[in-house]
């Protein structure tokens, strides 16, 4: 393995899981109303690097949908460095059940080496 190789890894690892206040307030709202569901979902690709070094984890995201189901933005809300990129990347395809008005939607993705 190539030196800035082991410097990212070694950057990866230490990277933990952290949630802002934001995430509580988030979850909060969540909580006052009903979710909306999830009607075409795209799974995310686990990182060679991070499958590599075993890294697993969960990544929390507020998601902004707009009335016909599709996705406006993701925010994250926590989560590894080495897996936010592919569950950003996941979540912006997804389309959910179209609704009155916009929303925003509290998701995790969970990543877990085989």
């Amino acid at each position: 393995m190539r030196h800035a190789d082991l410097l990212l890894l070694a950057l990866l690892l230490f990277t933990g899981l952290s949630i802002s206040p934001d995430a509580v307030q988030a979850q909060a709202r969540q909580e006052s109303r009903p979710e909306r569901k999830v009607v075409e979902r795209t799974t995310p690709v686990y990182p060679e690097l991070a499958k590599r070094a075993q890294i697993k984890g969960i990544v929390k995201m507020e998601v902004a949908v707009r009335p016909n189901g599709s996705v406006k933005s993701v925010r994250v809300l926590g989560g590894n460095a080495a897996l936010i990129g592919s569950a950003t990347d996941a979540v912006q395809k997804w389309k959910f059940e179209p609704a009155p008005q916009e929303t925003v939607e509290v998701v995790q993705i969970t990543f877990e080496p085989h």
